[in-house]
Protein backbone atom coordinates (compact mmCIF):
# COMPACT_ATOMS: atom_id res chain seq x y z
CA UNK A 1 0.00 0.00 0.00
CA UNK A 2 1.40 3.62 -1.04
CA UNK A 3 1.54 6.66 1.38
CA UNK A 4 1.41 8.60 -1.46
CA UNK A 5 -0.49 12.17 -1.52
CA UNK A 6 -3.07 12.03 -3.91
CA UNK A 7 -1.98 13.80 -6.89
CA UNK A 8 -3.89 17.10 -8.41
CA UNK A 9 -7.10 16.31 -10.24
CA UNK A 10 -6.72 16.82 -13.94
CA UNK A 11 -8.81 19.71 -15.68
CA UNK A 12 -12.26 18.83 -16.41
CA UNK A 13 -12.95 18.89 -19.63
CA UNK A 14 -15.65 20.08 -21.58
CA UNK A 15 -18.17 17.11 -22.49
CA UNK A 16 -21.95 17.55 -22.31
CA UNK A 17 -24.83 14.94 -21.11
CA UNK A 18 -24.66 12.12 -18.73
CA UNK A 19 -20.82 12.21 -19.47
CA UNK A 20 -20.67 15.86 -18.10
CA UNK A 21 -22.55 15.01 -14.88
CA UNK A 22 -20.47 12.09 -14.14
CA UNK A 23 -17.19 14.46 -15.05
CA UNK A 24 -18.22 16.83 -12.54
CA UNK A 25 -19.01 14.57 -10.25
CA UNK A 26 -15.33 12.96 -10.26
CA UNK A 27 -13.95 16.70 -10.55
CA UNK A 28 -15.53 17.46 -7.49
CA UNK A 29 -14.41 14.39 -5.41
CA UNK A 30 -10.77 14.46 -6.74
CA UNK A 31 -10.81 17.62 -5.44
CA UNK A 32 -11.91 16.86 -1.96
CA UNK A 33 -9.55 14.20 -1.77
CA UNK A 34 -6.92 16.85 -2.48
CA UNK A 35 -7.57 19.03 -0.41
CA UNK A 36 -8.20 16.15 2.55
CA UNK A 37 -4.57 15.04 1.72
CA UNK A 38 -3.31 18.40 2.25
CA UNK A 39 -4.60 18.72 5.58
CA UNK A 40 -8.29 19.93 5.24
CA UNK A 41 -11.42 18.73 5.07
CA UNK A 42 -14.46 17.75 2.51
CA UNK A 43 -18.47 17.16 2.86
CA UNK A 44 -21.40 15.99 0.44
CA UNK A 45 -22.99 18.72 1.49
CA UNK A 46 -23.55 22.80 0.28
CA UNK A 47 -19.99 23.31 1.33
CA UNK A 48 -16.66 21.80 -0.03
CA UNK A 49 -15.22 22.16 2.85
CA UNK A 50 -17.94 22.82 5.42
CA UNK A 51 -19.63 19.31 7.28
CA UNK A 52 -22.62 19.81 8.96
CA UNK A 53 -25.20 17.87 10.82
CA UNK A 54 -26.93 16.17 7.24
CA UNK A 55 -23.68 15.17 6.05
CA UNK A 56 -19.93 13.83 6.90
CA UNK A 57 -18.00 12.50 9.71
CA UNK A 58 -20.39 14.36 12.66
CA UNK A 59 -22.81 11.00 11.73
CA UNK A 60 -19.95 8.15 13.41
CA UNK A 61 -19.56 7.59 16.49
CA UNK A 62 -16.95 9.15 18.49
CA UNK A 63 -15.69 5.76 19.02
CA UNK A 64 -15.60 5.02 14.91
CA UNK A 65 -13.56 7.82 14.09
CA UNK A 66 -11.24 7.50 17.23
CA UNK A 67 -10.10 4.32 15.66
CA UNK A 68 -9.01 5.80 12.26
CA UNK A 69 -6.71 8.21 10.78
CA UNK A 70 -7.94 11.32 10.75
CA UNK A 71 -7.63 11.18 6.80
CA UNK A 72 -10.03 8.98 6.60
CA UNK A 73 -12.28 11.00 8.68
CA UNK A 74 -12.00 14.03 7.28
CA UNK A 75 -12.59 12.90 3.47
CA UNK A 76 -16.41 11.32 5.00
CA UNK A 77 -18.10 12.40 2.09
CA UNK A 78 -21.82 10.63 3.21
CA UNK A 79 -25.02 10.99 4.81
CA UNK A 80 -24.65 8.55 7.54
CA UNK A 81 -22.69 5.41 8.76
CA UNK A 82 -23.45 2.22 6.64
CA UNK A 83 -21.48 -0.14 8.81
CA UNK A 84 -23.70 0.81 11.61
CA UNK A 85 -26.84 -0.46 10.14
CA UNK A 86 -25.33 -2.97 7.72
CA UNK A 87 -25.46 -6.36 10.10
CA UNK A 88 -21.93 -7.25 9.02
CA UNK A 89 -20.23 -10.69 10.33
CA UNK A 90 -16.95 -12.60 11.27
CA UNK A 91 -15.69 -13.16 8.24
CA UNK A 92 -17.88 -11.81 5.47
CA UNK A 93 -17.20 -9.74 1.97
CA UNK A 94 -18.27 -6.90 2.49
CA UNK A 95 -18.01 -4.21 -0.89
CA UNK A 96 -18.41 -0.80 -0.20
CA UNK A 97 -19.77 1.29 -3.83
CA UNK A 98 -18.14 4.87 -3.91
CA UNK A 99 -15.48 4.45 -0.70
CA UNK A 100 -13.92 7.44 -0.98
CA UNK A 101 -10.96 8.01 1.55
CA UNK A 102 -11.82 4.46 3.09
CA UNK A 103 -13.65 5.52 6.22
CA UNK A 104 -16.42 2.27 5.64
CA UNK A 105 -13.96 -0.08 4.22
CA UNK A 106 -11.56 0.28 6.87
CA UNK A 107 -15.09 0.21 9.59
CA UNK A 108 -15.87 -3.42 7.36
CA UNK A 109 -12.46 -4.38 8.00
CA UNK A 110 -12.92 -4.65 11.70
CA UNK A 111 -15.77 -5.86 11.94
CA UNK A 112 -15.71 -8.84 9.60
CA UNK A 113 -12.35 -9.39 11.02
CA UNK A 114 -9.42 -11.23 9.62
CA UNK A 115 -11.51 -13.82 8.05
CA UNK A 116 -13.30 -11.75 6.12
CA UNK A 117 -12.33 -9.17 3.75
CA UNK A 118 -13.42 -5.39 2.56
CA UNK A 119 -13.30 -4.03 -1.18
CA UNK A 120 -13.54 -0.38 -2.02
CA UNK A 121 -14.68 0.66 -5.37
CA UNK A 122 -14.10 4.02 -6.46
CA UNK A 123 -13.75 5.73 -9.94
CA UNK A 124 -11.28 8.47 -8.97
CA UNK A 125 -7.84 7.82 -8.53
CA UNK A 126 -7.23 10.82 -6.48
CA UNK A 127 -9.52 9.45 -3.72
CA UNK A 128 -8.09 5.86 -4.53
CA UNK A 129 -4.46 7.29 -3.65
CA UNK A 130 -6.10 8.79 0.01
CA UNK A 131 -8.18 5.50 0.55
CA UNK A 132 -4.61 3.10 0.32
CA UNK A 133 -2.40 5.72 2.38
CA UNK A 134 -5.09 5.89 5.27
CA UNK A 135 -5.35 1.60 5.11
CA UNK A 136 -1.64 1.65 5.50
CA UNK A 137 -1.73 4.23 8.56
CA UNK A 138 -4.41 1.77 10.11
CA UNK A 139 -2.54 -1.48 9.52
CA UNK A 140 -5.42 -3.15 7.69
CA UNK A 141 -4.88 -6.09 5.91
CA UNK A 142 -8.00 -7.42 4.69
CA UNK A 143 -9.20 -4.67 2.52
CA UNK A 144 -8.67 -4.22 -1.19
CA UNK A 145 -9.38 -1.15 -3.38
CA UNK A 146 -10.49 -0.95 -6.64
CA UNK A 147 -10.64 1.70 -9.57
CA UNK A 148 -14.06 1.33 -11.36
CA UNK A 149 -17.55 2.73 -11.75
CA UNK A 150 -20.46 1.38 -9.73
CA UNK A 151 -21.94 0.61 -12.86
CA UNK A 152 -19.86 -1.89 -14.10
CA UNK A 153 -18.55 -3.53 -10.71
CA UNK A 154 -15.10 -5.19 -11.57
CA UNK A 155 -15.75 -8.39 -9.75
CA UNK A 156 -17.21 -11.70 -10.70
CA UNK A 157 -20.64 -13.15 -9.91
CA UNK A 158 -21.18 -14.10 -6.68
CA UNK A 159 -18.38 -13.66 -4.53
CA UNK A 160 -19.54 -10.73 -2.26
CA UNK A 161 -21.78 -11.27 0.86
CA UNK A 162 -22.43 -7.67 1.92
CA UNK A 163 -22.92 -4.55 -0.22
CA UNK A 164 -22.72 -1.09 1.54
CA UNK A 165 -22.32 2.58 0.10
CA UNK A 166 -23.13 6.04 1.85
CA UNK A 167 -24.56 8.53 0.14
CA UNK A 168 -23.54 7.76 -3.40
CA UNK A 169 -26.01 5.65 -5.54
CA UNK A 170 -27.65 9.27 -5.83
CA UNK A 171 -24.76 10.50 -7.92
CA UNK A 172 -24.79 7.38 -10.31
CA UNK A 173 -26.40 8.89 -14.07
CA UNK A 174 -27.20 4.89 -14.59
CA UNK A 175 -29.18 3.72 -11.18
CA UNK A 176 -30.47 0.42 -12.79
CA UNK A 177 -27.28 -0.68 -13.78
CA UNK A 178 -26.09 0.24 -10.44
CA UNK A 179 -28.47 -2.14 -8.65
CA UNK A 180 -28.18 -5.05 -11.64
CA UNK A 181 -24.15 -4.82 -10.65
CA UNK A 182 -25.23 -4.80 -6.82
CA UNK A 183 -27.29 -7.80 -7.67
CA UNK A 184 -24.90 -9.63 -9.76
CA UNK A 185 -21.90 -9.49 -7.35
CA UNK A 186 -23.63 -10.70 -4.33
CA UNK A 187 -24.45 -14.41 -3.34
CA UNK A 188 -27.47 -15.71 -2.92
CA UNK A 189 -28.72 -14.90 0.31
CA UNK A 190 -26.38 -11.82 -0.03
CA UNK A 191 -27.86 -8.12 1.11
CA UNK A 192 -27.25 -4.91 1.02
CA UNK A 193 -27.11 -2.00 3.81
CA UNK A 194 -26.47 1.48 2.14
CA UNK A 195 -27.59 4.93 2.57
CA UNK A 196 -28.46 7.49 0.46
CA UNK A 197 -30.64 9.91 -0.19
CA UNK A 198 -34.44 9.94 -1.04
CA UNK A 199 -36.79 12.17 -2.35
CA UNK A 200 -40.50 12.19 -0.97
CA UNK A 201 -42.56 10.86 -3.98
CA UNK A 202 -44.31 13.77 -4.12
CA UNK A 203 -41.48 15.62 -5.66
CA UNK A 204 -41.04 16.29 -9.14
CA UNK A 205 -37.19 15.59 -10.48
CA UNK A 206 -37.84 19.23 -11.47
CA UNK A 207 -38.43 19.93 -7.83
CA UNK A 208 -35.65 18.10 -6.59
CA UNK A 209 -33.08 19.97 -8.53
CA UNK A 210 -34.50 22.97 -7.05
CA UNK A 211 -33.25 21.69 -3.65
CA UNK A 212 -29.58 21.22 -4.43
CA UNK A 213 -27.15 20.44 -7.09
CA UNK A 214 -26.44 16.94 -8.47
CA UNK A 215 -22.89 16.83 -7.16
CA UNK A 216 -24.42 17.98 -3.79
CA UNK A 217 -26.10 15.05 -2.99
CA UNK A 218 -29.45 15.74 -4.24
CA UNK A 219 -31.04 16.74 -7.40
CA UNK A 220 -29.95 12.92 -8.73
CA UNK A 221 -31.86 11.70 -5.69
CA UNK A 222 -34.26 8.86 -6.32
CA UNK A 223 -38.05 8.93 -4.49
CA UNK A 224 -38.91 6.06 -2.10
CA UNK A 225 -41.35 4.43 -5.06
CA UNK A 226 -38.55 4.69 -7.47
CA UNK A 227 -36.02 3.11 -5.19
CA UNK A 228 -38.06 0.52 -4.00
CA UNK A 229 -39.24 -0.23 -7.64
CA UNK A 230 -35.56 0.10 -9.53
CA UNK A 231 -34.23 -2.54 -6.47
CA UNK A 232 -37.35 -4.99 -7.02
CA UNK A 233 -36.54 -4.70 -10.66
CA UNK A 234 -33.07 -6.33 -10.26
CA UNK A 235 -34.36 -9.07 -8.30
CA UNK A 236 -33.95 -7.62 -4.93
CA UNK A 237 -36.90 -9.09 -2.20
CA UNK A 238 -37.01 -7.83 1.40
CA UNK A 239 -36.81 -4.23 0.48
CA UNK A 240 -37.24 -1.51 3.13
CA UNK A 241 -36.73 2.17 3.20
CA UNK A 242 -36.42 3.73 5.98
CA UNK A 243 -35.80 8.25 7.03
CA UNK A 244 -33.26 8.86 8.73
CA UNK A 245 -32.98 12.73 8.99
CA UNK A 246 -34.19 15.52 6.62
CA UNK A 247 -31.16 17.25 4.66
CA UNK A 248 -33.53 19.55 2.48
CA UNK A 249 -37.09 20.12 1.91
CA UNK A 250 -38.87 16.93 1.58
CA UNK A 251 -35.31 15.03 0.81
CA UNK A 252 -34.07 12.46 3.48
CA UNK A 253 -31.04 10.08 4.37
CA UNK A 254 -32.86 7.18 4.57
CA UNK A 255 -31.56 3.66 5.38
CA UNK A 256 -32.02 1.22 2.65
CA UNK A 257 -31.78 -2.80 2.98
CA UNK A 258 -32.76 -5.74 0.67
CA UNK A 259 -31.85 -8.99 0.15
CA UNK A 260 -30.76 -11.26 -2.76
CA UNK A 261 -33.18 -14.43 -2.70
CA UNK A 262 -31.23 -17.95 -1.77
CA UNK A 263 -32.58 -19.23 -4.82
CA UNK A 264 -31.44 -16.29 -7.36
CA UNK A 265 -28.90 -16.69 -10.16
CA UNK A 266 -26.52 -13.86 -10.56
CA UNK A 267 -28.72 -11.66 -12.52
CA UNK A 268 -32.21 -10.81 -12.55
CA UNK A 269 -34.61 -12.33 -15.23
CA UNK A 270 -34.33 -9.32 -17.29
CA UNK A 271 -30.30 -9.30 -17.79
CA UNK A 272 -29.75 -13.07 -18.44
CA UNK A 273 -31.04 -13.12 -21.83
CA UNK A 274 -29.00 -9.86 -22.89
CA UNK A 275 -25.49 -11.95 -21.73
CA UNK A 276 -23.48 -15.04 -23.00
CA UNK A 277 -20.56 -16.48 -22.15
CA UNK A 278 -21.86 -19.13 -19.57
CA UNK A 279 -24.19 -16.37 -18.62
CA UNK A 280 -21.44 -13.67 -17.42
CA UNK A 281 -21.45 -10.12 -18.10
CA UNK A 282 -19.18 -7.51 -18.89
CA UNK A 283 -17.74 -7.09 -15.77
CA UNK A 284 -17.30 -10.84 -15.28
CA UNK A 285 -15.57 -11.08 -18.48
CA UNK A 286 -13.18 -8.91 -18.15
CA UNK A 287 -12.06 -10.32 -14.77
CA UNK A 288 -11.49 -13.21 -16.60
CA UNK A 289 -14.02 -15.64 -14.88
CA UNK A 290 -15.28 -16.91 -17.80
Amino acid sequence: MSENPAPAPAAMPAISGDAELRETVRFRYAAAAVQVAEGGSACCGPSAIEIDASFGAGLYADADRGELPAEAVAASLGCGNPTAVADLNEGDRVLDLGSGGGIDVLLSARRVGPAGKAYGLDMTEEMLALALANAAKAGAGNVEFLKGAIEAIPLPAGTIDVVISNCVINLSTDKPAVFAETFRVLVPGGRIGVLDVVADDALTPAQRAERGDYVGCIAGALSFTEYRQGLAAAGFTDITITATHQVADGMHSAIIKAVKPTDAHSMPPLMQAETGCCGATAADKASGCC
